[in-house]
């Protein structure tokens, strides 16, 4: 191990504490992507790495890369991204960054035996345009430029024109595919606050990440008769939202049915809408939107033929029609079993114990896992909060946190420079 990890932790945090004086607000966060108070972060970022004699490039898709360059190409990547949604929180996305700078000080006084690059990713959340992982889906190759040209923010502005004023050409992203190609990648390490409350409710300071969850996200449209509330008996009424409630609490019961203990599934009805929408008739139209999550591909694609075959039945059986839209869909992202057992060494010999727990939210890491080995390491989210000022971890967790991700970097580097197996 190079240095100590009790002042390298402590280090983090004032960077972490740093970054976040710079580009927050008392509302919270503001590093909107492709925004002035973004671009002011990366700068920050820049004149972090320059006392290392390092100097970030920008690749083709707005992805900036910091390389400290070893005795042998063999590569670790270390991740995050230093974007945020508005008035979000002080950790999320740049706690990755943050850690990545600190990895390339301990090793940057003398030669590392591989080589280390930090990424900050562009655009992971998509807060702004609605497209998330934009950066690292174009550096993995899924990114579908066509679908994403003409995607406007609120006040209109299209994200064509805004990757613009910051060097990117959307007809040119995906050579980010091929800029990382040239990169001899044999790992790729991420840390992120769990945005959840798992590790809070067992008391512990970081968790082993599984994988990510796959996703399936649907729009599904029932549509019956509108009627007058008053006139229409209830056996004669086809009530298109009865439907579609009936299928968002049968969908909870799909996802308990399917969880289990370190791999739950979970669903979630996030939109309703209704029409004619008014007090006095009845619903002839309602939509909600079903998203489905499970880190088994098998579970999920069963989860999903339940909802659909509930969905059926609940029109059925109040005499209206269902039709399901897609929305969205990524297959599961199980992430390399070597890093698995790597971090699980490293946040026992950190903290004491090695919990492991699947990732619900999408992040950069699952972009990478086709690509090359990946794992990621959560820190304590204090009530499970994210994407909101009052996100937080109690620094005495996210020191241990740290910590273990440090560790976790060592360990890793020594594997891949052939050390240890």
């Amino acid at each position: 191990m190079h240095g100590d990890l009790h002042r390298s932790a402590r280090q983090v945090i004032a960077d972490l504490r740093e970054l976040a004086a710079l580009t927050s607000t008392p509302h919270g966060a503001q590093r909107l992507a492709w925004g002035p108070v973004w671009k002011k972060a990366r700068g920050w970022l820049e004149d972090k790495v320059s006392p290392l004699g390092l100097k970030p490039v920008q690749d083709s898709a707005g992805n900036r890369w910091a390389t400290l360059p070893g005795e042998s190409e063999r590569t670790v990547i270390i991740g995050g991204h230093l974007d945020s949604v508005p008035n979000g929180g002080w950790l999320d996305g740049a706690l990755g960054v943050t850690v990545a700078l600190e990895a390339l000080r301990r090793y940057a006084t003398s030669t590392p035996p591989v080589t280390l690059r930090l990424v900050d990713w562009a655009d992971e959340e998509g807060a702004r345009f609605g497209r998330s992982l934009l950066g690292s889906s174009a550096a993995a190759g899924r990114l579908e430029v066509d679908e994403v040209r003409d995607l406007r923010d609120a006040e209109g502005t299209r994200l064509e024109d805004a990757l613009r004023d910051h060097g990117v050409t959307v007809d040119t992203m995906l050579d980010a595919r091929q800029e990382l190609k040239r990169i001899d990648a044999k790992a790729y390490l991420e840390m992120h606050i769990e945005q959840g409350p798992v590790l809070e409710s067992m008391g512990k300071s970081a968790g082993v990440v599984l994988g990510t969850f796959g996703l399936e996200r649907n729009m599904v449209r029932f549509v019956g008769q509108a009627a007058h509330s008053g006139s229409t008996p209830i056996a004669m009424r086809r009530d298109a939202f009865l439907a579609a409630a009936a299928t968002a609490l049968e969908c909870r019961e799909i996802a308990r049915r399917h969880s289990k203990p370190g791999a739950g599934v979970v669903c979630t009805v996030g939109v309703v809408k209704v029409e004619p929408g008014i007090v006095t008739a009845v619903p002839g139209v309602a939509e909600i939107s079903i998203d489905q999550r499970a880190l088994d591909a098998k579970v999920l694609a069963t989860m999903v033929q339940e909802a659909r075959d509930a969905s059926r039945r609940f029109a059925e059986e109040n005499g209206v029609s269902v039709e399901w839209t897609p929305l969205f869909r990524i297959e599961p992202r199980p992430f390399d079993p070597h890093l698995l057992q790597l971090c699980e060494e490293a946040v026992r010999e950190a903290t004491g114990d090695a919990p492991k727990l699947p990732s619900g939210p999408l992040h950069d890491a699952a972009e990478m896992v086709p690509h090359m080995p990946v794992v990621m390491l959560f820190a304590y989210s204090a009530r499970g909060l994210s994407h909101c000022k009052e996100e937080d971890t109690p620094e005495d967790h996210l020191e241990k946190a740290i910590s273990a991700f440090l560790l976790l970097v060592d360990k890793t580097v020594e594997s891949v420079a052939g050390r240890r197996t």
